[in-house]
């Protein structure tokens, strides 16, 4: 009787315990444009979008447009749709975002679905494009400071807790990745595996404000996936070449550009990381680490210091030119 029951045992526990579906597999190997050492002579489509699978496409705005080469995520549930960030730039016309955008959208009854624009965090270069889909119907754009962040994604404990957004047999996760920006978040899409981590995590320059909520959100991020499969981690730039190198601050050009998609592993890694950053500038591996606020603190310290010594320099030149000429008059 032993050997039946544990199987009558393990039959129950299949019915028990949540099951978890694969991964539908998608396309991630895209050769994005590398923008042209001579825009003006060799420009760029403005916006380049890869088909992943059925129901999320990613969007890439031109190098030779605007130099952060910004990544944007399109997710297409049976009910409506999420828009991850919106790029760098505001005009339309030199950025066609929204209009490629409603266009990959499905119609529902006849009507385009709606789209919820939602970001992984506030800088400029993720939120340009929000002014394209002012007054288009059934879209709805999200506000990036941290009230609007909580409410509008229903956090209950921020940031200890995980908020949901239902795009109607979809599922997208929301995770608190505060550090790199106050109101940092990253998705988790268990449909495809993805993750979309924004600036808080990719292939590049780990820019980092507030270094305690930095590692707090590495380690949160981990422990929220540990048991999720991952398929591909997707930040919002590329900023290394295919030698771990960085990429010129400033660049247009990318000529050998690195992956986009980093894996589990690596994401698994990043507490590592973050524990030999020493709150201004350091490197590991291949990730340079620096706070942004603490350099621009050191500049305008160095910027007095320089103003003070050109100032008392002056002073002194004067002051011998007088005693020169009262010698010699």
């Amino acid at each position: 009787m032993k050997y039946p029951l544990i199987v009558l045992c393990c039959v129950a526990m299949l019915f028990i315990m949540p099951t978890m579906a694969a991964p539908v597999p998608g396309n991630i190997n895209t050769t994005w444009d590398n923008g042209a050492a001579n825009c003006q002579a060799h420009p760029a489509r403005p916006l380049q979008v890869q088909r992943y699978d059925a129901g999320t496409y990613i969007l890439r705005e031109s190098l030779c447009q605007t130099y952060e080469g910004p990544f944007v995520y399109l997710l297409i549930g049976s009910s409506r749709a999420l828009l991850i960030d919106t790029g760098d730039i505001a005009d339309a016309k030199q950025m066609p975002l929204a209009a490629t955008v409603l266009g990959l959208l499905p119609q529902i009854d006849g009507k385009r679905m709606p789209l919820l624009v939602a970001h992984t965090h506030g800088h400029l270069d993720h939120r340009s494009g929000d002014t394209q889909f002012t007054g288009a119907p059934d879209v709805t754009v999200m506000g990036t400071d941290l009230p609007h962040v909580t409410e509008g994604f229903g956090f209950k404990q921020w940031p200890d807790d995980v908020a949901h957004i239902d795009l109607g047999d979809r599922v997208v996760d929301v995770i608190a990745t505060p550090g790199h920006y106050a109101s940092h978040v990253s998705f988790y899409d268990a449909n495809t595996g993805l993750v979309f981590t924004g600036d808080f995590f990719l292939p590049g320059r780990l820019i980092i404000d507030d270094p305690a909520a930095d590692r707090a959100s590495a380690a949160r991020i981990n422990d929220y996936l540990r048991d999720r499969p991952v398929t591909y981690v997707l930040g919002g730039h590329i900023e290394l070449d295919r030698h771990g190198q960085l990429e010129p601050m400033g660049s247009n050009w990318h000529p050998d550009e690195a992956p986009l998609p980093l894996g589990k592993d690596d994401l698994a890694r990043l507490p590592q990381v973050l524990a030999s950053f020493n709150g201004f500038y350091s490197q590991s591996g291949r990730f340079l680490m620096y706070s942004q606020a603490r350099m621009l603190q050191v500049i305008s310290v160095a910027g007095v210091l320089l103003l003070i010594v050109i100032v008392l320099s002056l002073r002194w030149w004067f002051k011998r030119r007088r005693h020169a000429r009262a010698a010699h008059p």
